[in-house]
């Protein structure tokens, strides 16, 4: 067996002053405190031992003996303060000591202390403690670590605290306490994640009995939405304590957050330990409280919540505490003490603890204090803008406010709630009827939603309220139809209910019914609108509403003794009812019977409950207004009645500033007074603040009159009756008129009275204004010298007619609507305006006969100015005609003699074939008679081809002459002059033409360059027109074995060698006169003797020709050798000229530049008997 070892006996030794004994102190079982204390001071013991005994009465619950022995202490330290010398480093570590754990016990004192005043004298002795100490040693990491817990628990030193840890923990990092105090700082500063790792840090440094380290981890972990990790972190502190309460309420309140019956049911038992562990732990309080709030047993809500709130003095915590008693006492509709409890609640919780200010709106809400509700739910929106609940409630508050921006809040606070939940059916129904004064259409859509929603979501019909509100809105916006449709669906369903609920579904009824004849009556079906009106009246005969519409029915139809009997009605229903008064104060005022009218209104307004009324109050301005305008004399009674008028309208904006008829009424008593600037700013004003008031765009037209700005005042008054009367209104096209005529638009006013007089054709007024303007009309064109006869005539005949009208004005009309006598003035006025009539339409009529008699002249003088025109056209055609004609003529003789021309060739070519042949039969062939005889038949090929390419392109030139001569007869013919140089060049170049072709040789290559010469001229010939600058082509001499030929040849070159001017001036025939008028005109300095003596030389060389032709066989084929020697030696310019001859009409557009080429001369061809 093993001997049981005794508990060893704890005792301290005290040493006595007089020698080396001591005395022994058992700590189990201290002695009275005060004995103790004497022992201490009487030996003057060391401080150590000092608070080694006060710690043992503090760890025996003896805290007076243990603030006593340390009290002494402190006193002893001051007399040692004041012995002592340096160097006694442990004696001042013990004074340190005994002052840091006084202090300390203060501060746990203070913390747990709930009066503030207590706990401001706790914190103050504590702080005098520690101040005291930074004298002995300032920089003593456990006094650090005291100051910095101190300046923690008081809330608002947490900056000093953070310093003080960190300076603890730069001397000594692994500073548990100094860890610790940092993790909390981190944590409360919302910085979880540096408190996670100083927690895991203190983790390190004190594994064992680390269960408070582990709740921090914990709540560091949940804050990080870790929440696996905290409940490990939770689990392990229980482990390590079992009765850990931290970490049983963070398991509870994570088991109650998963919001299932079986975590809620072990979040519950888990509180229930805790509260077995720790049965004053307000937390563990307030989540019971809770608990049993949502099983309805507030009895002990109250309890647990009032425990809680006198166990802690954590404000936070006492916030919470006292919600829960408010909302119990809610709950069981003790308005008073939860409102006291909320109130209390939002003053000790902090910023984002806003569940009690829902409850205080609400309880405001019940006390009719809207303003202060709002602010309630306004500070929740702050902390958190997306809360619709409190959207929802505020809107319910701005709704029914008149402050219009209050109103558009709640409006705003909808749309979103709707956004957010698009099935939220209050909420669609409570921004429907917000819209309602705003937006009809969007109400309408809100309400049609919410219908829907009812429907699918909840399978029920809409109710009868809401196609109440449809119908009206449909109503408001014209759809009658619609209106109709939702008014009998909405009677069908309150027929249906009245067997559940007789009495509201009668009401609804009634309603509907009345509604569904106002839609009748707006829909012109009056007689079924009377019978429902009737229908209701029968079972309610009280109903005075639809006595009244029944009275306007009448007025509308111009019944109005009718009408005034039904309105009298209403009156013996009741007496006092203001719309019944007013109605017939309008029947005054409509008959301009402002006394009576005035009286009605009167009588409204001296009744205390309708003192006032608005309409009432703006009716009555207006009487007083309009007797502004009836004739009269006297200035101090205008003042007057301006006064009490403006003094009208300034009440009803007293007591409504928004009210856009008041201020209209005082911007029309400025405008009286002659304050035009001012009314135009009240009328654009109150223009901005509706569309849909006439009187504004008519009051706005009246200033821009008194301005003399007539051109924007007709516009208004324009626009006015097109926006808001469907007809034309009398009222508005006499003032229309009266713009019209002083902007000197007379015409135009008279037809608007016109318009006016169709309306109301009984009107005197009317009568009297178009008289006027008749009168004025007639007086300006009579003055006006430049009047024709027709408008003097008809003037004179207006002026009769208004004449009359003012004559029998004078003498029936009105005198309260009229002014009599001056009608008699303008009756003689158009007198006066008569008598000078004769005068002006003889001046009209002789100023007409001279416009006559000029015009007759100017008629004459245009028609012989046409027919000289249409003469002159026709000549100008005949001559066109003729030159044509001419044209024609001349191309047909062109064609034919070069046809001729061609049948001359063939044949002299055919003659020379035979004499070639004739002379040299017995003698052998030769390569040269081959060469000759083959050169002879090519010779024959190519002039039947040349032929047929004459012929066709003389044809395609006939075509494009006739196109051309078209084009330019459309065009201007330019002057005689440029056309007969033009034709004079044209008929040049086709001499040139035909003279080339005139010259036939033997020589094969002579005769078809000659053929290509002529095509190509005559291509050039037809390109003329399009090409305005022409190239001269250089003739070549040609060489020939003949002493004749050259001869010939001689006399040619030497004509060749003369300006080519003369030649061109040789033509006689024209190819066509319809070519480019911007042809170069030649001047010819030739006479006619020069050009027939060439003609005749051109025909004895010809007749050379011929005859050298006509010699032997012999000297043909020496004289072919020698131009076929010659043709192999061409000249450069003969070269060029046959390189160039195949591509012809481009022949003269490749010939070099600056080369000046000279044509032949050409001759007229005459075909003669010799040939």
């Amino acid at each position: 067996m093993t001997s049981m070892v005794e508990p060893s006996h704890r005792s301290i030794e005290i040493p006595l002053h007089s020698g080396d004994e001591v005395i022994e102190v058992s700590l189990d079982q201290l002695p009275d405190g005060q004995e103790v204390l004497a022992i201490l001071q009487q030996e003057n013991c060391p401080l150590h031992i000092w608070v080694t005994l006060a710690l043992e009465y503090y760890r025996q619950d003896k805290e007076k003996d243990f603030v006593e022995i340390l009290k002494s202490a402190c006193n002893e330290i001051n007399n040692q303060r004041q012995q002592q010398t340096s160097g006694q480093r442990a004696q001042e570590t013990d004074q340190m000591r005994c002052l840091d754990t006084l202090a300390a016990y203060y501060v746990k004192r203070g913390h747990r202390e709930k009066a503030k005043d207590k706990k401001r004298e706790y914190f103050t002795q504590a702080t005098l403690l520690y101040t005291h100490a930074d004298k002995i040693l300032m920089y003593d990491l456990n006094h650090l670590l005291g100051r910095a817990y101190i300046c923690l628990l008081e809330g608002d030193k947490m900056d000093q605290a953070e310093q003080q840890f960190n300076f603890v923990l730069n001397q000594m990092q692994n500073n548990i306490p100094a860890l610790l105090g940092r993790a909390c700082i981190a944590f409360n500063k919302k910085d979880y994640r540096q408190a996670l790792n100083l927690y895991k840090r203190a983790l390190k440094q004190a594994p064992e009995n680390s269960s408070g380290i582990h709740v921090g981890l914990a709540n560091a972990f949940a804050k990080l939405t870790k929440l696996e990790k905290a409940e490990l972190a939770f689990n392990r502190a229980i482990d390590i304590d079992s009765k850990c309460v931290g970490a049983l309420v963070g398991l509870a309140i994570l088991e109650l957050n998963m919001k299932t019956p079986a975590s809620i049911r072990n979040g519950v038992l888990k509180l229930s330990r805790a509260y077995q562990y720790d049965p004053q732990n307000p937390m563990v309080l307030n989540h019971l409280a809770n608990h049993f709030f949502f099983k309805k047993d507030y009895t002990r809500v109250r309890q647990l919540a009032m425990h809680a709130l006198n166990y802690t003095e954590n404000e936070a915590m006492r916030a919470e505490s006292c919600y829960h008693l408010a909302r119990a006492y809610h709950a069981e509709r003790d308005y008073e003490e939860a409102f006291r409890y909320y109130y209390q609640a939002t003053h000790l919780a902090p910023e984002k603890f806003v569940l009690p200010l829902f409850g205080l709106g609400q309880m405001y809400l019940q006390r009719e204090d809207t303003a202060n509700a709002s602010d309630c739910f306004e500070k929740i929106l702050k902390i958190h803008p997306n809360d619709h609940e409190s959207m929802k409630i505020l809107a319910s508050i701005y709704a029914e406010s008149n402050d219009q921006d209050k109103r558009d809040k709640a409006r705003e606070y909808l749309k979103k709630v709707t956004q957010h939940d698009p099935h939220d059916i209050d909420s669609w129904i409570q921004l429907a009827e917000i819209l309602e004064g705003v937006d009809l259409q969007v109400s309408l859509d809100a309400y049609m939603t919410a219908s829907k929603l009812i429907r699918d979501f909840h399978g029920k019909d809409t109710p009868m309220e809401m196609l109440n509100n449809m119908g009206s809105l449909h109503y408001r916006l014209n759809n009658y139809e619609e209106s109709r449709k939702c008014f009998e669906k909405g009677i069908s369903y309150a027929e249906q209910a009245r067997e559940v609920e007789p009495a509201y579904a009668n009401s609804i009824l009634v309603t509907m019914r009345y509604n569904l004849a106002r839609v009748c009556e707006a829909s012109f079906e009056f007689d079924k609108a009377e019978t429902l009106y009737k229908e209701i009246l029968r079972e309610h005969p009280k109903y005075v509403d639809c006595v009244l519409r029944l009275g306007c029915m009448a007025r509308d139809r111009g019944q109005i003794y009718s009408a005034s009997d039904w309105f009298k009605d209403a009156l013996e229903i009741n007496h006092n009812s203001p719309d019944a008064w007013t109605m017939i104060g309008n029947l005054h005022a409509a008959k301009q019977e402002w006394r009576p009218g005035q009286k009605k209104f009167e009588r409204i307004l001296h009744n205390p409950q309708t003192a006032n009324d608005s309409y009432a109050l703006i009716s009555l301005g207006n009487i007083w207004l309009q007797t502004l305008y009836m004739p009269t004399r006297d200035k101090e009674r205008e003042k007057r009645h301006q006064a009490r008028a403006l003094q009208v309208y300034k009440v009803v904006l007293k007591n409504d500033n928004r009210n856009i008829w008041a201020a209209n009424g005082v911007g029309c008593v400025l405008a009286h007074k002659g304050y035009l600037n001012e009314a135009r700013d009240i009328f654009a004003q109150v223009r901005e603040a509706t569309a849909d008031m006439p009187d504004v765009w008519l009051n706005i037209a009246h200033i821009y009159v008194e301005q003399k700005q007539y051109i924007p005042a007709v516009q208004m008054y324009e626009n006015c009756l097109k926006k808001f009367y469907k007809y034309n209104n009398v009222e508005v096209l006499t003032y229309l008129a009266r713009a019209l005529v002083k902007g000197n638009r007379l015409h135009e006013a008279h037809n608007a009275l016109l318009n006016a007089r169709r309306v109301a054709p009984h009107d005197l007024t009317l009568m009297y204004n178009i008289a006027l303007v008749q009168q004025k009309l007639a007086q300006e064109i009579l003055k006006d010298e430049n009047s024709t006869l027709n408008a003097v005539l008809q003037a004179i005949d207006q002026l009769r007619i208004a004449q009359k009208t003012f004559i029998w004005l004078g003498e029936h009309g009105d005198s309260h609507r009229l002014d009599l006598n001056q009608a008699i003035q303008e009756a003689q006025q158009c007198s006066d305006l008569l008598s000078q009539s004769t005068y002006h339409e003889i001046r009209a009529r002789k100023k007409d006969e001279e416009e006559q008699l000029v015009r007759r002249k100017q008629d004459e003088e245009r028609r012989k100015l046409r027919e000289k025109q249409l003469h002159e056209a026709e000549e100008r055609r005949r001559q066109e005609d003729e030159r044509r004609q001419m044209e024609r003529e001349k191309r047909q003789q062109f064609v034919e003699r070069t046809k001729n021309l061609l049948t001359t060739e063939s044949q002299v070519t055919s003659e020379k074939s035979q004499r070639s042949t004739g002379g040299s039969r017995k003698r052998p062939k030769t390569d040269q008679e081959d060469e000759f005889i083959n050169d002879t038949s090519d010779l024959i090929t190519n002039t039947e081809k040349a032929q047929k390419k004459r012929a066709k392109r003389s044809n395609d030139g006939e075509d494009r002459r006739e196109r051309k001569s078209s084009k330019k007869r459309k065009g201007n013919a330019g002057s005689d002059s440029e056309n007969e140089n033009g034709e004079t060049y044209k008929r040049k170049k086709k001499s040139n033409h035909r003279k080339q072709s005139s010259r036939i040789t033997t020589n094969d290559d002579e005769i078809s360059q000659d053929n290509d010469e002529q095509l190509s001229d005559n291509e050039e010939d037809n390109n003329e027109s399009d090409n305005e600058d022409k190239s001269k082509r250089k003739p070549t001499s040609r060489k020939s074995t003949s002493r004749s030929k050259r001869s010939s040849t001689s006399k040619t070159s030497q004509r060749q060698s003369e300006p080519a001017g003369r030649y061109k001036s040789k033509a006689t025939i024209s190819s066509s006169e319809d070519e480019s008028d911007n042809e170069p005109s030649h001047p010819t300095n030739r006479s006619v003797e020069d050009q027939e003596g060439e003609e005749e030389e051109e025909e004895e060389e010809e007749e050379e020709n011929e005859e050298a032709n006509e010699g032997s066989p012999v000297e043909d084929v020496e004289q072919e050798e020698e131009r076929t020697a010659q043709d192999e030696e061409p000249e450069p310019e003969e070269e060029e000229q046959e390189e160039q001859e195949p591509e012809g009409e481009e022949q003269e557009e490749q010939e070099p530049e600056g080369e000046e080429l000279e044509e032949q001369a050409p001759e007229d061809i005459d075909v003669s008997d010799e040939d």
